[in-house]
């Protein structure tokens, strides 16, 4: 075999093992697609329509993946800060786009707040950032039920008793937000071959995505990088290393909250309890599913995971039924997916880790080898 065929071949399997994740999906969905029987039309206004509603919840990851903490499953919080938001919005009975934009105000110092607070405790807890902040939005958690369950109307006034339970106190399970369902959504929409396209939440989107690009520019985002890159070193050039990287989780935390208001006024209604229980988990997973890493995202692994793990989402359920008559299959198979995805990609990161450290190791020895020859 020669020279090129050889470096083709190991180019091809780089490629291979890097894109194990996104080549499966592709697999996935060119199975499942022709199977579901949906029509072009419908898939594409199905995928163009969760790309607007996920897309914001998904970047506002990357900013801690870029300082070195990983996968940022406490951006939890700042779903549950944006929630907050939203049901003191909806007592005020502000709505369409005003209530959208205050409700995003109003969720920031709740989303700062608690940013600060993960990023403190992730201080502490340096090398396991991602298991800490997992455990950390369960107990978040835990205070968000307690507050919206007993303090919102005993305690913090809530004025209708639309929202709140009958006994007069706690929010009900569901507040309405049809009066701005899809406010943002609808504005300057425009319709191609049946498809709806949400121009100004994509513009929303596309306006994030130069922000973070900018942002990587800046004297903030250069030191995140450092930081990212190596703690040690980075602290060695003078860079304050704890607070960059709470400044990198209070703005991830910021940039959640934002996300699960347009989220949640595309869908136009409000899970008070359960609405934030899996959005982690599925961003996180659609973002690995575009090929992202721990230690390493772009804004391609963004779109890519949402086209690909959302296509997934769609097409599975009817998959399922045509194949076995059952379409709880489906459902059953895009939840273990989900999980599956997430397991799989931070064993490929530990194995890459093992394979760096061994390759640097067979470094050191050789070089160790060479000096004592030449003594």
């Amino acid at each position: 075999m020669s020279g090129k065929q050889q470096n083709a071949g190991k180019t091809a399997f780089t490629f291979l093992r890097n894109n194990t994740v996104p080549l499966m999906f592709i697999l996935i969905c060119a199975v499942c697609i022709p199977i579901s029987g949906f029509s072009p039309s419908y898939l594409l206004n199905e995928i163009i329509t969760r790309l607007g509603r996920n897309a914001f919840l998904i970047l506002s990851l990357l900013i801690p993946i870029m300082a070195g903490m990983g996968l940022n499953f406490g951006m939890t919080l700042g779903a549950m800060a944006g929630e907050l938001a939203l049901i003191f919005v909806s007592d005020w009975q502000i709505w369409g786009i005003p209530g959208v934009v205050l409700a995003m105000i109003v969720s920031i110092p709740f989303s700062v707040l608690l940013g600060w607070v993960c990023g403190k405790i992730l201080n502490m807890a340096k090398g396991r950032e991602m298991i800490t902040s997992y455990i950390i939005s369960f107990f978040i958690n835990g205070i968000y039920q307690l507050i919206v369950l007993y303090l919102m109307g005993s305690v913090i006034p809530i004025a209708h008793s639309s929202i709140k339970l009958p006994r007069g106190y706690g929010i009900r399970n569901t507040v309405s937000l049809l009066n701005m369902r899809q406010c943002i959504d609808n504005l300057l929409a425009v319709r191609i071959a049946g498809v709806k396209i949400p121009v100004l939440t994509l513009l929303i989107i596309a306006l994030m995505c130069i922000l973070i690009v900018w942002f990587r520019r800046t004297k903030l985002g250069q030191d995140m990088r450092a930081v990212g890159q190596d703690i040690q070193v980075a602290r060695d050039a003078g860079i304050n290393v704890e607070r960059t990287r709470i400044i990198s989780i209070i703005i991830s935390t910021v940039l959640a909250g934002f996300g699960m208001i347009l989220y949640l006024q595309n869908i136009g209604n409000l899970s008070t309890y359960s609405a934030h229980s899996q959005v982690g988990m599925f961003c996180i997973a659609a973002l690995l599913v575009g090929g992202a890493s721990v230690d390493h995202a772009s804004i391609g692994n963004v779109f890519l995971g949402v086209i690909l793990f959302h296509t997934m989402f769609i097409v599975a359920p009817q998959a399922g039924a045509v194949i076995t008559g059952d379409s709880m299959i489906g459902e059953y198979f895009r939840v273990f997916v989900s999980y599956g995805v997430i397991t799989l990609a931070l064993i490929m990161y530990e194995m890459k880790k093992r394979r760096q450290k061994a390759n640097i190791g067979e470094q050191l020895a050789l070089a160790q080898k060479e000096e004592e020859q030449h003594e």
